[in-house]
């Protein structure tokens, strides 16, 4: 199709509108499209973001935990006499108070020298566990004396009390009728074990 000069002429401005709304639709969609992409990669970001909070308030949490837990086992530890220097004089004044409330006829011990069981790494510095020995000679009128004592000997706190040995012999003495003879003696090795609280002194 062939047009004249004039109705070129008269086509001129709508054509130069149509190409200029074909430029403003394709600037247009352009426009959209970055926009789109922008707001896609701001809700990435966000959910990225979001993501990483919800993992911080989670380790958070959990380390809260932690440190209560731990805390709560100091506190338990703290409350035996556990953590610190050995108190052999509270160790000694237990003795004297399980042998008059149990009325032992015969009780005689002694604590070796204090020694160091492990050192375990930690921080801000290492946690030392200390044992010493005491042997326990103790006369008994029957079996259920040892374990009496041995339980009044846990609950009197002042260290963590662990039993090595335990060994329980007959005396051969016959009971009479004016008095009362133990038949029966043991002989234990029980470890009083401390915790020194080194971090408390730094």
């Amino acid at each position: 199709m062939n047009f004249s000069a004039e109705e070129l002429k008269k086509l001129a401005v709508p054509i130069a509108l149509l190409l200029a709304l074909l430029a403003a639709g394709a600037g247009l969609i352009y426009w959209m499209q970055q926009e789109q992409r922008a707001a896609e990669q701001q809700l990435a970001a966000a959910r990225t973001e979001r993501a990483q909070a919800r993992e911080r308030l989670t380790r958070i949490a959990e380390e809260e935990k932690e440190v209560n837990d731990k805390l709560e086992v100091y506190r338990r530890l703290k409350s035996l006499h556990i953590l610190g220097e050995e108190q052999r004089l509270e160790w000694a004044d237990a003795m004297t108070r399980i042998r008059t409330g149990r009325e032992l006829l015969d009780l005689r011990y002694l604590v070796e020298r204090q020694r160091i069981l492990v050192s375990v790494p930690g921080k801000p510095v290492n946690v030392d566990f200390f044992a010493s020995t005491m042997k326990v000679d103790i006369a008994l009128l029957h079996e259920g004396d040892l374990l009496a004592f041995l339980r009044d000997l846990r609950e009197s706190g002042n260290a963590y009390y662990s039993i090595k040995r335990c060994t329980i012999n007959r005396t051969g003495s016959a009971p009479t009728g004016l008095s009362i003879v133990p038949r029966l003696r043991a002989d234990c090795d029980v470890d009083l074990i401390t915790i020194l609280d080194r971090a408390a002194k730094t």
